[in-house]
């Protein structure tokens, strides 16, 4: 499930270093080559509650696998696509099928492990997550550079294919299809929630995604003013929904599990600093330094390694700093963040000394993240392992996103007013950014000290 997973992580990532040889090839348009990237983010990020939801219902293995089967034979469509339209469907078809299998891996994890052995799993979990995202940006530049068969980008997808269907054999062997109980198999799927939520969070990805390439006119704000109000009713209806009894799309028992409002906010944060980080630095690389792909991936390969090794052992560090961990992983980010954007100011690559700020940055992201998510998921009981696991994967895509739209509107506003890019004014247009960055990072360190009086 974890390489499953993977394999989804990566196409959020991919198809950004492939995006420049798709869009010659397909001569895509700049918004069709946006909606390529985005409406496999946009579907994900709608349905992702919704796949929780119905692993509930269905058993989890069994949502996972048609989630997996769903993944790649989209994967082998947006490989064979003749044009940038097909390309644009299969991918939501892609974004579809990622919802159904992501949230499964939560919802088994809480219910097949339990005590130090669901804190390895979590920790497996968080470092997949990372290395997700780098990886993406690596073997993009891998393939791409390649030009495997004289293919140009279609591996970036058909690559899927192979893995995707080794990973069907293994899954029907191994993973349990059942659902675990007949009230969870009987469980209304609160149909009315599911569309306000749907509706809700559509209206609030759209215009992040597209906002920066269409220069934010009016309707990217209206949008966001609707999804607002379409939120407040969704929790309305659900509050209401609880009180008589029924069965709302996330219990809100849920939200109301010790720690679990601090968690969105942490989690969104840690997501909207790592995913803002690499957009921005990325940028920066390519188009201030002129680095290769190849080369511009291999620089997050630091920060994702260390934050893999750290979120497997967190929890075997010494007892007396485990209270410690999130608020010292936040600012160790904040101090890394600060040091990368001052080794890289004067318009240089930083040297070998930049590379420890690297590391820095994935050890401090590792101890916000992981132990967040594993004290989060502690108190929530397994037949509200769904919910809760679909309202973090959520938060999780959401935190990436807003990442990526407003420090990336950020970057390419500061670059705007600077004038022409070049190596020097990129290199002050990420300093502000990764500024920026560090505040939320600190903002992160700080946001436990806020706590509820009762």
């Amino acid at each position: 499930m974890l390489a499953a997973m993977f394999m989804a992580l990566l196409d959020v990532f991919i198809v950004n270093v492939a995006a420049p040889t798709l869009g010659s090839d397909l001569n895509a348009s700049g918004a069709q080559l946006q909606l390529v990237i985005a409406g496999y983010t946009v579907t994900y990020s709608v349905l992702l509650i919704t796949g929780a939801r119905l692993g509930d219902r269905m058993g989890h293995g069994r949502v996972h696998l048609a989630g997996l089967a769903l993944f790649t034979a989209a994967s082998l469509a947006c490989g064979l696509a003749q044009g940038a339209g097909q390309l644009i469907g299969f991918r939501l078809v892609q974004g579809a099928g990622s919802a159904l299998m992501i949230p499964q891996v939560l919802s088994l994890i809480q219910r097949t492990f339990t005590g130090e052995a669901r804190v390895r799993a979590l920790g497996a979990y968080s470092a997949v997550l990372a290395v997700g995202a780098a990886g993406g940006q690596l073997l993009g530049g891998v393939l791409v550079s390649a030009d495997l068969f004289g293919m140009g980008w279609r591996p970036v997808f058909l690559v899927n294919v192979p893995v995707g269907v080794a990973l069907l054999f293994i899954g029907r062997r191994v993973l349990p299809r059942g659902a675990a109980t007949a009230a969870e198999r009987t469980r209304p799927l609160d149909v009315p929630g599911l569309v306000l939520l749907g509706a809700a969070v559509s209206l609030f990805t759209v215009p992040l995604v597209l906002g920066q390439e269409t220069d934010w006119p009016l309707w990217s704000w209206l949008s966001l003013a609707a999804a607002a109000l379409l939120f407040a009713l969704f929790c309305r209806y659900e509050a209401r929904l609880a009180r008589r009894g029924g069965a709302p799309l996330i219990a809100p028992r849920v939200l109301r599990s010790p720690g679990m409002a601090l968690a969105v906010v942490r989690i969104m944060a840690v997501m909207a600093v790592n995913a803002g980080f690499l957009f921005t630095l990325t940028l920066h690389l390519q188009g201030g330094l002129g680095q290769g792909a190849l080369r511009t991936g291999l620089t997050f390969a630091p920060t994702a390694a260390v934050f893999g090794v750290v979120g497997l052992t967190w929890s075997r560090w010494p007892a007396a700093c485990q209270r410690a961990l999130v608020p010292g992983g936040f600012t160790l980010s904040a101090l890394a963040l600060a040091g990368i954007g001052l080794a890289l100011k004067g318009g240089e690559d930083g040297g070998a000394m930049v590379y420890g700020a690297y590391a820095g940055l994935g050890v401090g992201l590792a101890l916000a993240y992981s132990p967040t998510l594993t004290r989060a998921l502690a108190t929530v009981r397994p037949e509200e392992a769904a919910d809760a696991s679909g309202l973090l994967a959520t938060v999780t895509q959401l935190g990436q996103l807003l990442g990526v739209a407003v420090f990336g509107t950020l970057f390419l506003g500061r670059l705007e007013s600077l004038g022409a890019p070049g190596a020097y004014t990129s290199a002050e247009a990420l300093w502000v950014c990764l500024c920026a960055l560090a505040g939320t990072a600190a903002v992160g360190a700080v946001s436990g000290l806020v706590r509820r009086r009762r």
